[in-house]
């Protein structure tokens, strides 16, 4: 590979796409070329580094600038100043070819690209996602290679186990213990799949990986398949991530042409050959029974269990099922050892953890950090504080699925065991923050909404008991409840986590409960004084107005 200067990335999301990113490309290259720069700069296409609002972004390595957003006529500006003349662009330019007195900005942000300790997205918007190459010149399938002709199939999924990782698609289960159950049954036919339905609102980590960083799932599939037995896998993936969709059909193919993918791998004689599954939209299918009947091409309905997918998954043959955060944390795991995983983060929740930031911060966006960080060092750190100066009164965790967390928590660790023991949810890696003017009795009752309309009906408890949490909720939000829906709140909470028969009717009780457990005198207020606190339900404008 030969030597460059610098290193050209334009954003390729969907959002980038759509403002011209492509029309950004192709002008670089042809100013790149005019200045007679094309043998000392590297330029490709990346997806986004979820900086949405300034999109589509130009980022300059090894200097650490981002540029955005841009345009095509800001780029002669750019080559010229920085890659021509060694000078980062700091001040606005107001183009002389725009006759609409457009003005150009150009923010450029030096030393500001993500500089968390990353592994799920160390090759996210580093590298260009479509090709084989660039992934296996950043120690792209070291670990597969590792595996199959240095360790046995007990050997790998040992090392997993010993590491500590946990599922990060919400639940926190043991991987390496998950493999091990897979493996330890003989039978003719295992399967391995992928999780990407990513259905929760909020959250869009999986996306940006399948996006950035394919060959990083593909490889940790194969090494899970070598692993347990198995040797054929599916990727999951939702229906409206057409990118991902793809790309992740592009590296498939590029990984065949390899031979990382299909017969004989590495000369060593294992096979394990991968499929795309592209859901329809249901939310109710990021639960792994209902992906598994979805995949099987019947209705997505959660399964009775046990037996759980270990024993009788994928046409009844054991499977695993691993979240894409999840999956991406292996190659890593492989190549540097359990040791070294389980020096970052905490003892009971080891590695890093991938979130998206989203509320009434001042960034947004996407951090990988690691596990046991706190809400307030988020806020403070990476979402900048609280927008326009208001006080942290609320965050909902994990998506819909997740905890609705109290400013007295945001010192408590995020790690599984922590907040466990503080009875909220980590959840799936979504974090909505939330100032004084967020009301939790329509924050629940926003997601009691969610429920009633995704759950799948198969069961009586979520069926009803979603409904009947929201009419409750409504009563209350429009000034016309009664204390004895307190009791019933709790009661329909209780019953939704015993009695429903899957993880989404299990989970829709937490806005009930937490809300009554840390916000139960906003919801009073609600009731006995007929007010709103934060102004936000219909029946009241806000404390002055009912004082006057």
């Amino acid at each position: 590979m030969k030597a460059i200067r610098s290193m050209i990335l334009v954003s390729s999301d969907p959002e980038s796409m759509d403002h011209g990113a492509l029309e950004v490309f192709s002008t670089l290259q042809k100013q790149i070329l005019a200045h007679g720069l094309e043998e000392e700069i590297s330029l490709s296409m990346i997806s986004d580094v979820s900086k949405k609002s300034q999109n589509p972004l130009v980022l300059v390595y090894p200097d650490a600038v981002i540029y955005g957003s841009v345009t095509p006529e800001d780029i002669p500006h750019i080559v010229e100043e920085h890659l021509y003349k060694g000078r980062v662009v700091e001040e606005k330019q107001i183009s002389p070819y725009d006759l609409s007195g457009r003005i150009a900005w150009l923010t450029a942000r030096k030393g500001t690209l993500p500089a968390e300790n990353r592994i799920v997205l160390k090759n996210v918007g580093l590298i260009d996602p479509e090709i084989i190459d660039d992934y296996i010149i950043n120690e792209g399938y070291e670990a597969l290679g590792k595996v199959l002709k240095e360790m046995t199939p007990k050997e790998t999924y040992t090392v997993i186990k010993e590491s500590g990782l946990q599922g990060r698609g919400g639940a926190g289960f043991p991987t390496g213990l998950k493999w091990q159950f897979v493996a330890g049954e003989k039978r003719d036919k295992k399967y391995v799949i992928c999780n990407a339905d990513e259905s929760e609102p909020g959250t869009f980590k999986d996306r940006l990986v399948l996006e950035g960083d394919p060959h990083a799932i593909i490889e940790a599939m194969t090494i899970a398949a070598y692993a347990v037995g198995a040797d054929e896998g599916f990727v999951y993936i939702r229906g409206e991530y057409g990118l991902a969709i793809t790309r992740m059909q592009k590296a498939i193919e590029q990984a065949q042409e390899y031979g990382l993918l299909g017969d004989n791998i590495f000369g060593t004689g294992f096979a394990f050959n991968i499929h795309i599954h592209a859901g329809a939209g249901a939310y109710i299918c990021g639960e792994e029974t209902a992906l598994i009947e979805s995949i099987e091409g019947n209705r997505g309905e959660p399964r009775a269990r046990p037996p759980y997918p270990t024993t009788a998954g994928l046409w009844q043959k054991p499977t695993v099922v691993n979240n894409v955060e999840t999956l991406a944390n292996i190659p890593a795991i492989i190549r540097n050892g359990p040791e070294w995983y389980k020096s970052i983060g905490t003892p009971s929740s080891p590695g890093t953890k991938v979130y998206t930031i989203l509320g009434n911060v001042n960034v947004t966006g996407l951090i990988e950090v690691p596990m046991g960080i706190t809400l307030r060092e988020v806020i403070s750190i990476y979402a900048k504080g609280m927008k326009d100066g208001g006080t942290f009164k609320v965050a909902q965790t994990g998506g819909s699925s997740g905890s609705i967390i109290p400013a007295s928590l945001q010192d408590t660790p995020m790690d599984f065991d922590s907040y466990n023991k503080a009875g909220v949810s980590l959840g799936s890696g979504a974090l909505l923050i939330g100032n004084q003017d967020v009301c939790v009795v329509d924050l629940a009752k926003v997601l009691l909404n969610f429920f009633r309309f995704e759950s799948c009906g198969k069961c009586n408890p979520c069926r009803i008991g979603n409904k009947r949490a929201f009419d409750v909720l409504s009563r209350i939000a429009e000034g016309v409840g009664n204390l004895q829906d307190l009791v019933d709140l709790q009661m329909l909470s209780n019953q939704l986590f015993e009695l429903s028969n899957c993880g989404l009717g299990q989970t829709a009780g937490s806005p009930l409960k937490d809300i009554l457990a840390h916000f139960q005198a906003e919801v009073e207020a609600h009731i006995k004084l007929k007010v709103c606190p934060a102004g936000v339900c219909p029946m009241s404008g806000n404390w002055e107005h009912q004082i006057d």
